[in-house]
């Protein structure tokens, strides 16, 4: 009887301690603790002490790090750094960005099930149709990342791939939670996937476009910032009092989406500008307006071949190794 009533009690407080959403937070969390050692012990830090890299390969590494000018790592805390993204335009475009995107992030992580739900499928269904998900979640990020180093413009791929997402909230906002749309529906749902390309394009493009190790770290961390902001607002637009239709949250986030559209394309005509601003720079400076960024080739090419045709004050390159912010120096190219 003792025996019984222990057993009761221990499920008891189970059912009242641990949820089965709070199971998985509690999987993923001790898998992120056990890799820890694995990784620390595996990931090198910097390309000289990469163990899987030759000696050869390190030295080719170095030089595409030299040709996109964006610099190896520097361990001095420069506060000018920090003042200078502060003042940047091109800053608050990327950290709008990262919040735009994660509060659509938000809403499909928390309430993609209820959206399921108001479809209506039981919980169980939702479950199944939840697995389809995250399988083209997977695809769409590796797809976004091939299409972006082989396009080399991020800007149009991110774009292009938010485009998908207006139309699959659309779809959810326009047609009626019936059976006879029931396909149309999980097709709108489905849609949404594409914007978890977004994250690895934007956080690429963010280091492509930044120089100087401390305002890189402070840009980055401006970004972190703002996608956690994003991933707190993004559930607060859906409401159960809302439900099956869910159209206030749909309609706002249909709103968000559209704006990130406008932003991505906002940072592209800035950093065209910026570009022309390089330009005069380096004629000013005594050098040619164009300069190729090699690290967006496909194949090696050393600086020293064009190096060749400069004078020796003004090779190119040179600068890549003082960390130098992207506008200290002179050399730096935008990538789109």
């Amino acid at each position: 009887m003792v025996a019984a009533a222990l057993s009761y009690g221990l499920g008891h407080i189970q059912s009242e301690v641990l949820r089965p959403w709070q199971i998985i937070f509690l999987f993923v969390g001790l898998g992120t603790i056990v890799t820890v050692p694995f990784i620390y012990w595996k990931l090198d830090s910097d390309i000289p002490s990469a163990r899987f890299l030759t000696e050869d390969e390190k030295v080719q590494a170095i030089e595409r790090l030299r040709a996109n000018q964006t610099g190896t790592g520097n361990q001095e805390f420069k506060i000018k750094h920090v003042v200078e993204a502060a003042l940047e335009p091109k800053t608050y475009l990327w950290i709008s960005m990262s919040m735009l995107l994660n509060v659509g992030a938000g809403v499909t992580n928390v309430f993609g099930p209820l959206i399921l739900n108001g479809l209506g499928y039981d919980k169980y269904t939702t479950s199944l149709l939840n697995m389809p998900f995250g399988a083209i979640q997977l695809v769409v990020i590796l797809v976004a990342s091939y299409l972006a180093q082989k396009a080399h413009v991020k800007g149009a791929i991110l774009a292009g791939f938010i485009l998908p997402v207006v139309a699959g909230l659309a779809v959810l906002y326009a047609l009626p939670r019936s059976h006879s749309v029931q396909a149309a529906l999980i097709v709108g749902y489905y849609l949404l996937a594409f914007l978890y390309g977004g994250n690895p394009l934007i956080v690429t493009w963010i280091v492509g476009n930044t120089a100087g190790t401390t305002k890189k770290s402070a840009i980055l961390s401006f970004y972190n910032a703002a996608s956690a902001a994003g991933g707190i607002t993004g559930p607060l637009l859906f409401n159960k009092k809302d439900a099956p239709t869910y159209h206030p949250g749909l309609r706002a986030c249909v709103g968000i989406f559209v704006a990130l559209v406008a932003v991505v394309l906002i940072q592209w005509a800035n950093l065209v500008f910026l570009n022309k601003v390089q330009e005069r720079k380096r004629l000013r400076n005594g050098k040619k307006a164009k300069v190729i960024d090699h690290s967006m080739q496909d194949h090696y090419h050393s600086l020293d071949k064009e190096n060749v045709e400069e004078q020796a004050q003004n090779r190119l390159g040179d600068n890549a190794f003082l960390d130098l912010t992207d506008r200290e120096n002179d050399e730096f190219v935008y990538i789109y």
